[in-house]
């Protein structure tokens, strides 16, 4: 046999080349796939490189508009003041010479020049206050303190309030004081001791009353910038209230505001445009102005401010960072595409860091459709491969069980063919002893006809079912007479061998619609398949009766039995169980197949009942006559 015939030996030879091409189909197919899903991201990764390289461009030429569209308001501004509105949290300045205005006014809580306001002049109050302080003699200086309060000056009364509560303090006398404290606090276009009348009466009145709550809406208006303090009177207030109610800190964005506009106040800039990022108390905040040195407009607004006006897209993330790689705004993020605007590239007074976000797109769909085609073509090669590689088994197996069925055929004809010869021969040449032997040989020759002729017919009518060819006469049927039949034909040949078979069941009511000669055949199979694979036992049983609609014929023999695994094969043709094998019982593989198809064909069942070592029961269930 040459080395490639031997190769293509089948089945496991044929089956290991199956496998191998299978194998690599599957790892060709695979690794294209997985080449040509890195291409897709790679393909993907630039196109989303590019779009994230516009959508930054976009970005950055939306806030280089706003910014400008920001000074050309502030340019009107300085022009006429009160045109348009601050951005959220921002705040613009309008410094002109030596005063500054703010708007909104109540984010700057303090003014590094407030506007002065009216005070009394020390010469009003000499003459009382050398009665308080000198002569020792605070009821006469009540008694000018009270008169001055009825002067039509608002800064004279102030002064005379203060005073008076003062001296009326200092007496004990605490509820005139407190009374006077009040009337001060009225007084809110006039100043004493450099303060504003009415802050300083309001702080005395809750200072006298220890009261918490006045303490607490005295610091809702230094919050509100009520009065033009400066930084260091906006401190003492506040820490003032602090002492009379719960601690607390300023809003941190607004000091940052006012510590920022103290900043420009101090600091003016030359220029009479810019923009610039100031840290105050470690805040950022943005600054951008119009105006020359007497008459300048100024916003200042947290950067985050800015940055969240701008559109930036879904699942984009925005950051602006400063030339020292501190974050104004946003966030950076990490392990993302980014890229980078400087501010030398965007003319913008920050580093533009701009990153895509964690977003379903048409990327990971075509990757997902890419890889579930890929999978799905593994799968049906996958799936072709063993289902070919089935058929191929079943073609062997079947191949097999041919070869082994015409073996066992030929052998099943060599017997009574070489049996017929030699007695014929000897009979033709008459070399025959005696008529008893003669005898004899006639009998045995008839009897080996009939057995070759059953093997035919049997062989026969196994082809003509196989083809559906087979053609049934159905008429009504005895069971009782079919099973004493069929055991009378098997009588004369074991008789001899000392066995039998015995018969029980019911006489009537067990009759079918069959074809008697089908029917005979099918019996006749059982019960030479039961004489056969019992060959040390006496006798086999043959019983009949009634089972609700069926009847049902058992065949039951004491031989080797049958297997679990092997009772649905047997009645598949050219099967034949390992009893068989082992035991070198002849057969062909067909009889029970063929019994299975006429009890199909009848609409019946066939049914085994083994246990290998105990014996085998066959039963045959037939459609009883007049039963529903």
């Amino acid at each position: 046999m040459r080395p490639q015939n031997k190769w293509l030996k089948p089945p496991r030879s044929l089956l290991l080349i199956l496998f191998l091409l299978t194998l690599v189909s599957v790892s060709a197919l695979g690794f294209f796939g997985w080449k040509l899903l890195g291409q897709e991201r790679l393909v993907e990764a630039q196109r989303s490189r590019e779009q994230l390289e516009q959508t930054a461009d976009r970005i950055a030429g939306t806030l280089r508009r706003t910014l400008a569209e920001t000074g050309d308001r502030l340019g009107a501004w300085v022009a006429a003041p009160g045109l348009g509105e601050p951005p959220q949290d921002g705040l613009v300045l309008l410094m002109t010479g030596d005063s500054l205005s703010a708007t909104p006014a109540e984010r700057l809580l303090y003014r590094p020049a407030p506007p002065p306001l009216p005070e009394a002049s020390a010469a009003n109050f000499a003459e009382a206050e050398a009665f308080e302080f000198q002569r020792g003699l605070p009821e006469r200086a009540s008694e000018w303190y009270r008169s001055l309060t009825e002067s039509p000056n608002d800064a004279v009364r102030a002064g005379a309030w203060l005073r008076l509560a003062r001296v009326l303090r200092n007496s004990t006398r605490l509820s005139e004081s407190l009374a006077a404290y009040r009337r001060l606090s009225e007084i809110s276009n006039a100043a004493v001791a450099g303060l504003p009348a009415d802050l300083v009466g309001r702080m005395s009145v809750c200072e006298l009353s220890v009261s918490p709550e006045c303490a607490k809406e005295l610091r809702r208006d230094l919050l509100h910038a009520r009065w033009p303090l400066t930084r260091g009177q906006f401190n003492f207030y506040w820490s003032e209230t602090a002492r009379l109610a719960e601690p607390a800190d300023p809003p941190a964005d607004l000091v940052a505001l006012s510590e920022a506009a103290a900043q420009f106040w101090e600091q003016r800039d030359t220029n009479p445009r810019g923009q610039r990022v100031l840290w105050v108390n470690n805040r950022p905040l943005f600054a951008i102005w119009r105006g020359d040195s007497e008459r300048r407009a100024v916003m200042l607004a947290n950067p985050e401010t800015i940055l969240r006006q701008i559109p930036v897209g879904q699942g984009v993330r925005c950051a602006a960072i400063d030339g020292e790689g501190h974050v104004l705004a946003g966030g950076r993020e990490s392990g993302r595409p980014t890229v980078l605007r400087t501010a030398a590239d965007s003319e913008l007074p920050w580093t533009l860091q701009i990153s895509a976000g964690p977003q379903e797109s048409g990327m990971l769909a075509g990757q997902r459709f890419l890889f579930l085609g890929t999978a799905v073509m593994v799968l049906f090669l996958l799936a072709g491969s063993y289902f070919v590689a089935r058929a191929i088994r079943r073609e062997m197996e079947v191949s097999r069980m041919q070869s082994d069925f015409v073996s066992a055929v030929s052998h099943e004809f060599r017997s009574p063919l070489t049996s017929m010869r030699q007695l014929s021969e000897i009979l033709a040449l008459g070399r025959v002893p005696n008529e008893e032997r003669r005898h004899l040989y006639y009998e045995t020759l008839v009897r080996e006809t009939v057995r070759l002729q059953r093997l035919v017919e049997a062989l026969l009518n196994f082809g003509r079912m196989e083809a559906g060819a087979r053609q049934y006469h159905f008429e009504q049927l005895d069971a009782a007479r079919l099973v004493r039949s069929v055991a009378a034909e098997f009588e004369a040949q074991i008789s001899g061998q000392g066995r039998h078979i015995e018969l029980s069941g019911v006489e009537t009511g067990c009759q079918i619609e069959a074809d008697p000669e089908a029917m005979s055949v099918a019996l006749r199979n059982l019960v030479d398949n039961a004489l056969k694979y019992s060959p040390g036992q006496p006798a086999v049983w043959v019983e009949w009766g009634v089972d609700r609609d069926f009847v049902a014929i058992r065949v039951r023999d004491q031989g080797a039995g049958i297997a679990a695994s092997e009772r649905k094969a047997i009645f598949r043709r050219f099967v034949r169980g390992r009893a068989a094998v082992e035991g070198n019982v002849k057969g062909s593989g067909v009889g029970l197949a063929m019994v299975r198809h006429i009890v199909d064909a009848h609409g019946g069942a066939i049914t085994v009942d083994s246990e290998p070592g105990h014996g085998s029961t066959f039963t045959m269930l037939l459609p009883a006559m007049g039963r529903s």
